[in-house]
């Protein structure tokens, strides 16, 4: 593999669709709304894509420097595992990225509010910092909040209600109730992919002192919790379709059930945590076709 293949592979480009899923569905309510604007969205979707690629890079360096991608690792080798990228060259990387998010967060804030709304920029900034604070601390350090169980929490107030209030707000610079329930749903889902990761790399994250939370609960009871979160954003989704009714459109999302279900069936019965990385794609690929079919019934209704 040519260093240009490897920084792709680097990249984690699977891991892209699922964190535009709370944007997706931020952008269509507004749509529904009359606030919708593509240079806002545009920009929103570049923010977050950078945050997900800075979030990647620097759990292959925290990870990569602290050991825990060692040979027990299940799953794609990662760079500073695999010894073709240096942790120099790594964190190099990740500065360059920054300096690009640093860029892009001050130009979507700037479309969103103008010279106007001096507030509500000064917090979007904040926000825009800790999210990349954040993405570097989730395994970089020595209190990295990755190793403490505060991945989950951290993942489910990021790509659920962070990213599709604050997307949402950026467009109407207001709230609408009508978001809690989207928001919570991806929120769900997108810290029952964590978990499905933490519960593959169950060994390893033993053995390297890196205590997620399936590795506080053990297999077992990971499986339960995992089957909760799922089970919860299903009967979310269920609600919602019926509390926000306008047409048959509203129930096309339901679909998505079909392959969580299979899913979370799935997960119960295997015996060998290995068998779990073919199901991080076919979770990460629900949610974003969920995002993508809640918000295309907004977009209709709002025709």
């Amino acid at each position: 593999m040519n260093k240009f293949k490897l920084w792709i592979s680097v990249f984690r480009l699977r891991t892209l669709p699922l964190s535009l899923s709370g944007i997706i569905i931020a952008g269509s309510i507004a749509y529904y709304n009359g606030y919708f604007d593509v240079i806002i969205f545009s920009l929103a979707i570049l923010v977050t894509l950078g945050l997900q690629i800075l979030s990647n890079l620097a759990n292959d360096y925290g990870d990569g420097v602290k050991g825990t991608d060692n040979r027990n690792r299940i799953g794609p080798e990662r760079g500073i595992q695999s010894g073709k990228i240096s942790p120099k060259e790594m964190f190099d990387a990740i500065k360059i990225n920054i300096i690009v998010l640093i860029f892009l967060i001050f130009m979507l804030i700037f479309s969103a509010f103008g010279t106007h709304h001096f507030l509500s920029s000064i917090v979007f900034f904040i926000l825009g910092f800790m999210a990349i604070y954040a993405a570097l601390r989730y395994t970089i350090g020595e209190t990295a909040y990755g190793y403490r169980g505060l991945g989950d929490l951290m993942v489910f107030l990021f790509f659920g209600i962070i990213s599709v209030l604050g997307a949402y707000y950026l467009f109407a610079k207001s709230l609408e109730h009508v978001l809690i329930m989207p928001a919570c749903i991806v929120g769900l889902l997108s810290t029952a992919v964590l978990n499905l990761n933490n519960m593959r790399d169950l060994k390893s994250d033993t053995e390297s002192d890196k205590i997620t939370v399936a590795v506080k609960l053990g297999l077992i009871k990971a499986k339960n919790y995992h089957a909760f979160l799922l089970i919860f954003a299903l009967i979310l989704g269920m609600l919602f379709s019926l509390l926000y009714y306008r047409s048959l459109m509203n129930l096309l999302f339901l679909v998505t059930f079909i392959p969580i279900v299979r899913h979370i069936v799935f997960v119960y019965k295997v015996k060998e945590v290995k068998e779990l990385d073919s199901q991080l794609k076919i979770l990460a690929l629900s949610t974003f076709v969920l995002s993508l079919t809640l918000g295309l019934s907004f977009i209709y209704n709002g025709m």
